[in-house]
């Protein structure tokens, strides 16, 4: 019998994949290449929230890396099945909102780890060295080895305290003893230690004997406001804070006021209280502060395996599998 060419062809609905983080035009087209065509995959443009909410609308799944979902926008997530954090934070996501809406909400632990360790060294060398500094001041035409900020310093045979001593602070930690550091770090519970010749010791302790202070704990009730005028006023005159955990961390106002006076050398951040920085903010005016705009994590060559870790949750939930245990903050 000849086909029915009068009647209309029906196409099946694709769930839809919504990435709310704008990337740059290489990256969407890298993003979109590893989406399995079985999902229709939808990215935001711009951060103009009206149009993450048009976006989010129309989501069976979204991922998140650096775009807050607050509980307004998952009131618009009608069919929202899955929100992934594209990394390991999950402070920018109402996570009681998600829950009382039987969102299911994950994120990747570890998968950041090396990128963020890299970016940390970077951060020690480009401020201990004046690095970043005398970068700055050549290319406005200044050749400035005569006028640096502060002494330049070698990392090697440093004291240095993590704050905090997961997957990343771990990696810091091994990269810092090719540089001959002796390492401290805290950890959430248990008492001192040495674990891979690591003290862990209190906070109080690694503040007081740290040449150089690193951030790498979540940002959550307990670690909210943690380094603020009392603890910079802990660290030693020649210390210097190195932070890729979360602006939050850090009570910037007395980060502020601890570098203006020179309470501690130095210090450098890759992430802020608010983000984007605004451009007015007093930060920007320290020379002894060197500033990146939260780019620790980003590295390309980290790129597939990380959104493809993402993709094969998507599929997980899609089949009616559980996530793995690890990777589950609201089940």
């Amino acid at each position: 019998m000849p086909p029915k060419h009068d009647q209309p062809m029906t196409h099946p609905i694709r769930p839809k994949i919504v990435l709310l983080d704008p990337l740059s035009g290489s990256g969407r087209e890298r993003f979109a290449a590893l989406v399995d065509p079985a999902f229709e995959l939808l990215m935001a443009e711009s951060y103009d929230p009206d149009d993450q909410r048009r976006l989010i609308e129309c989501a069976d799944y979204a991922i998140t890396g650096q775009i807050p979902v607050p509980a307004q926008l998952l009131k618009a997530a009608r069919r929202l099945r899955l929100l992934h954090k594209w990394g390991v934070g999950v402070d920018n996501i109402d996570l009681e909102a998600a829950r009382s809406a039987g969102i299911t909400v994950a994120r990747l632990p570890g998968s950041n780890a090396i990128p963020v360790a890299e970016f940390t060294i970077g951060l020690m060398i480009a401020l201990l060295r004046n690095l970043a500094w005398g970068h700055a001041q050549l290319k406005q035409g200044h050749w400035g080895s005569r006028n640096l900020p502060h002494d330049s310093l070698m990392l090697y045979g440093r004291t240095v305290g993590l704050v905090g001593f997961g997957a990343i602070g771990q990696r810091v930690a091994v990269l810092l003893k090719a540089f001959g550091c002796r390492v401290l770090a805290t950890r959430r519970s248990g008492a001192p230690a040495l674990e891979n010749d690591v003290e862990i010791v209190a906070l109080d302790r690694l503040l007081s004997e740290s040449d150089v202070v690193s951030l790498h704990c979540p940002l959550n009730a307990e670690t909210a406001g943690l380094i603020d005028r009392n603890a910079l006023q802990r660290m030693k005159p020649h210390a210097v804070l190195i932070n890729v955990a979360r602006g939050g961390v850090v009570n910037e106002r007395d980060l502020h006021w601890a570098l203006k006076t020179r309470v501690i050398l130095g210090a450098a951040t890759d992430v802020y209280d608010i983000e984007p920085l605004p451009p007015e903010s007093p930060l920007l005016e320290l020379d002894n502060l060197v500033v990146s705009p939260h780019l620790a994590g980003i590295a390309a060559d980290n790129f597939q395996p990380t959104i493809s870790r993402m993709l094969a949750n998507i599929k997980r939930i899609e089949r009616g599998e559980p996530l793995p245990e690890h990777e589950q903050v609201v089940p």
